[in-house]
This record gives structure tokens, sequence and C-alpha cells, in this order.
């Protein structure tokens, strides 16, 4: 046999074996935020995410939160005001709100918008662009970008605040609320953007902090890291508002590695020379960050050059790319936070500012999230509940599977247990090394000295950036317009979503108030194989999206709708392409055979599921 078929056969071999895959196949991961956007405003339109067909609408006195206060002092067409798009009038009104500001950012604002967990005060706690919305033709290449791989859609802000606590979290795993892991005088509660040395009161907002951060647990542990950043960095960096940082002395470890200004270019070249280090982190510069008034559009410039960067390095078979933002900027977001049980240590305070009583600091609102890695390729949507600490936890989990201890112990209690570490996002077994094409980002507009200026341009041009408010214009038909589709759903499953339940070519579907298996559509479209999950617990009850019955088991479905005597089973996650068991009281797992056959087994097996948004 010749020394080419040989190594043909011997290809056509590996091919036909299954591959085993680990999280320890990564070798380099980057965390990259931007900055103040929320989930609702960027892609509350998109298909197969929990957007505006949100099956599990919260519902207050009988309203869905969709409706959103109103009184007199906004308009007096209306009491109530939906998300709308901000384009609608179109026209100029299209580059005009690339440089518009919804609202408020900070912990009164946000607070007020929440209005005690109703969720139903934007316009008069915040203002009414803050439910606003962008579309796919807005942002084609964020679309593009998440949409090609693996979009989250429950990724919470930490705090329910603005930058500096939220940027402090995603690199320590705290803000040192009361009964969290920090001692009170090194730098008490942060829930400000307090750089002025000293505290704003007892205990709150001071500066600068002192606690350890993950970079230093990264450090002591050998693992390589680099933070990258331009001298123009919007103040984003939360190294530097950390005492070790400020007093590291030139050439120290902390000082090259998370205060130096080595540049973009410096992580472009890194990656395209193969020589990232294991763990990077980048700060992209104000105008780039998507801080209103800066662009949408200049900020997806920024996000393509980097994926295209990660996606052509020659690392990047082993690299993970992180997109996050650190909150919402005074965008709103239609999901109440998941956050903790009242009175859990670190997580509950009295309002410092007297207005609120007492409250929790966060999870908080939801905010864009997707993660571009050869193991989450595909258009997939990652469910679980996430928030900054899931990316700590995330690299924790990578580091221990390669033999390093980064464990921070400056994490509060509830968040290490509670938060998901991303790691159910990937498919290890299954990567793919395919790169999507995307649209082509336009170049960011630069001044004469080559410095950023597109918001300058975009002031300048256009002298009224807020499009009218539209009272009194709106139906749930023409407000709440969704795109049609579907996505493959990863990790365990939380609520929002219509769903399809596959196994051997078949979907679970009702039928003549029956649970039964038909052949499953190519683009799971079919309104009688779509459900919804109502969780309870840990367990889950499943109804019809045609006619709200709930699954019982193999046959007759349970009437009446949800309710809490409801039929419940355990739904497991199983990892790596292998679907998800649904598991019965009895014990019995759900399964449908290869002739379409719906019984219970005793074989843990796995259903694939999908997120599906279509109109009918």
């Amino acid at each position: 046999m010749s020394p080419i078929a040989q190594t043909l056969l011997a290809t056509l071999a590996a091919a036909s074996t299954a591959y085993a895959g680990s999280i320890a196949d990564i070798e380099h991961v980057v965390l990259f935020m931007q900055e103040n956007r929320a989930f609702d405003h960027y892609f509350g339109t998109m298909a197969g995410i929990r957007g505006f067909k949100d099956p599990n609408v919260q519902v207050n006195n009988g309203k869905p939160v969709w409706n959103q206060m109103v009184n007199g002092s906004l308009s007096n067409a209306t009491d109530y005001l939906m998300p709308w798009a901000l384009n609608y009038k179109g026209g100029s009104w299209n580059e005009a709100t690339q440089c518009m500001e919804a609202g408020d950012n900070g912990w009164d604002s946000n607070h007020d918008a929440l209005n005690g967990g109703l969720n139903n005060n934007w316009p008069l706690g915040n203002t009414p662009w803050s439910i606003g919305y962008f579309t796919r033709k807005d942002l084609p290449n964020h679309f593009a970008i998440a949409e090609a791989f693996t979009v989250g859609d429950m990724y919470q802000e930490s705090v329910i605040a603005s930058t500096n606590p939220n940027r402090v979290t995603w690199l320590s795993g705290s803000i040192n609320a009361p009964g969290s892991p920090q001692a009170a005088n090194e730098g008490g509660m942060t829930i400000d953007n307090n750089e002025t040395p000293g505290c704003e009161g007892p205990n709150l907002n001071c500066y600068p902090l002192k606690w350890t951060t993950t970079p230093e647990f990264y450090e002591a542990a050998g693992v390589s890291w680099q933070l990258y950043q331009d001298t123009d960095n919007f103040d984003d960096n939360p190294l530097a508002w950390f005492q070790q940082y400020q007093t590291a002395a030139n050439g120290s470890e902390l000082q090259k590695k998370g205060m130096s200004y080595i540049g973009l270019e410096k992580f472009y070249e890194d990656a395209a020379s193969g020589n990232l280090p294991q763990v990077s982190i980048i700060i992209g510069p104000a105008e780039l960050s998507e801080h209103p008034p800066y662009m949408p559009r200049d900020g997806a410039w920024l996000q393509q050059r980097i994926v295209d960067t990660v996606t052509q390095s020659p690392q990047y078979n082993s690299t993970a790319l992180i997109i996050s933002y650190d909150e919402t900027g005074g965008w709103g977001d239609h999901v109440v936070p998941y956050h903790s049980p009242q009175g859990t240590a670190g997580e509950w305070v009295e309002d410092p500012y007297g207005e609120y009583g007492y409250v929790y600091t966060g999870p908080g609102f939801r905010l864009p999230f997707y993660i571009v890695s050869p193991w989450t390729r595909g258009g997939n949507v990652y469910v679980e509940n996430v928030d900054h600490n899931s990316q700590i936890k995330f690299v924790e989990e990578w580091l221990a599977a390669k033999g390093y201890n980064v464990t921070t112990d400056e994490m509060p209690a509830w968040r290490r247990a509670n938060m998901a570490d991303l790691t159910k996002a990937f498919d290890f077994d299954h990567p793919d090394l395919s790169v999507p094409s995307f649209p082509n980002a336009s170049y960011p507009s630069t001044d004469d000295k080559g410095q950023w200026n597109g918001y300058a341009v975009c002031e300048a041009t256009y002298n009224v950036t807020r499009p009218p408010v539209p009272y009194g214009q709106q139906t749930e038909a023409t407000s709440l317009v969704t795109e049609e589709g579907f996505k493959s759903v990863r990790g365990q499953l939380t609520e929002g979503r219509y769903l399809t339940f596959e196994m051997n070519g078949f979907a679970l579907t009702t039928s003549d108030v029956k649970l039964s298996a038909t052949k499953a559509t190519a683009k799971h479209d079919s309104k009688a194989q779509r459900f919804v999950i109502h969780q309870n617990g840990s367990k889950y009850a499943i109804t019809s999206a045609v006619d709200s019955t709930s699954v019982a088991g193999p046959g007759p479905m349970r009437p009446g709708g949800y309710s809490a005597a409801a039929t419940t089973f355990a739904i497991t996650d199983l990892g790596n392409g292998k679907g998800y068991s649904l598991k019965a009281s009895n014990g019995q797992y759900l399964t449908v055979g290869a002739q379409g056959q719906v019984s219970y087994g005793h074989e843990q097996c796995g259903f694939s599921v999908y997120s599906v948004t279509y109109d009918n």
C-alpha cells in the first residue's frame, strides 16, 4: 500500500471515530467587555431567544410587563408604553439614533425602573427611550457574530448599577456588599463610579479598593495573562481602581500585565503570531465602546476586528472568545432579574441612599452576550442564569482541568452556588473550525489626526438624536415584532421560550389533547410541536402552545393549563451534544422510539431541544 493510501485510510479512520473532547482542549481564553447596552435593546427581535415573544412574560395586575407605566408628565395620549423600534420612522433617524442616549445607568434610576420587582417603570423611572430597541438592520454585525456562534439570553449584569461596580465584579467577583468575603475596610460596598480617594459614606463607594483580583490568582498560579489597552481606555480597566495595582512598581508583573498601555495592536499581533497568553483581557477605546452616545456601528467594527483576529489566528482551534457588556446604560429589559432570596448575605442591603428600602444588589438586567469558539459554532442559544461571576467561574473550571488552582475566595457564596459557569455553552465533543462570513463593518470615522470621531460627526449632523416617542400609537402586533426562526438550546433550561423536544427524527406533539410524536420539521415550525416550560424549583411543568394543556406523560394531556399541581419533570442538559433527558416523578425517562412511539423507559436518553420563534 502506498504512503498516500495509508495516510488516506488513517484520515478516514480518524474521521469515523467519535471525538471525545473536554474543556482542557482550550488553551487560550479572551475576555472582551463592551459598554452600556441591554439585551432587549439589541436582541429583543432575534429569533430563537428569550425576546419579545416570551411566553412566560411577567404579568402585573393583569397587564404583561410589556405595558410600561406612563402618566401625564409624559403623555396624555396613553397610560402605557410598550417596547418600540427606535427607527420606526426610518429616514435620517436610522443614522441619528446611532449616537442617541437613553437614560441614566445609576443605582437610583435602575431601582426606580425595577419598581420593587414589577419592572414596569422604565419610562417614568428612567426615560421613555429606555425601552427603545434596534433591529438586525441597525446591528448587522452584532446579529451575525451572535448567531454564527452561541448567544446567551440570560446573561445578567452583576449589579443593578453603573460601570465601575460591574467591571469590578468582572475581574474580582465581588462589590463587597455586607456579608461578602471581604472586610469592610477593603473598600466598602461599591455601587457607584466613585474614583475620589476616600469614601462617599460609611464603608460606601470607597476608593481605592483592596481585595484580591482574579488576575492576581492567575499570577500566583503561574498562569500567563495580559490586559490589552490603549492609552484611551475610557477608564474601563477595573484593575486600576485597586490599590495593589496603583502602587505596583514599574516592571513588576502587576504593572506590566495589568496597568501598561501595550495597545490593542499588540493583541492583534500576538494572536496572529500564535503568542497569546492563556488569559487575555481586552479594554477598548471610548469611541468604540458602544457607550451612548458612542455608536453601535463603531463598536461593531471593533468587535469584528477582534473576532476576525481570533478566528484567523493559528491558535483559533484552542481559543474561546467571550464577548460581554458591563451594564445596561439606561436601556431597559423586560425580564425581572433572577436573584437571591431575601436576606442572602452579600446580596441584600439597606439602600444606603434611603430610597428603596431593603433591596438586592444584583444580579440585574440582561445584557448582550456571546461566545466565539470552535465549540460554540452553529447558531445556538445558551439559557442558563449567568452574570460576570460566570466568566470567573469558567476560567477557574478551565484552568482546573489544566492542573491549576485559581479559585478565588472573594466571590459571595450565593453567586458561586447559583451563577452557572458557562461550560454547558460548549460542545467539546463536536468542535467546528469553519469560520462564517460576516457583513462588512465600515471603518469608523476619524478626524484629520486619525482620532476616532464617529459620535461627534453624528451629533454635529443631527441636532436631535432621540426620535419622537410613539405614545398612543402602539399595539402588541406592531411593537413586539420579532424575526422567525430557531436556535439549538444549550445549558440547563430556564423559562421564556417556545421549545420543541425532538428525538429519532420525531418531535413531541400535542394532538387531540394527547401527547404523541410526529415527524420533526426542518425549521421546527409546527405549532403542534411547540411547548412552554414552567419552572417549579428544580422541576419543570411542560404545557402545549396549542391549548395550554400540560404534559403528564405518554397519552392524555392534563387540562386546565399550568398550575402548581401540574406534573413536573427533572430536565437535565447532558452536555456535549447529548441532549436533554426528561425524568418523570416515577423515576423513568420520557422517550421517543425509532418508529415515533412515546413511552417511558429506564434509560437516560437525550432530546434535542430548539428554541423557536414563529408568528403562528
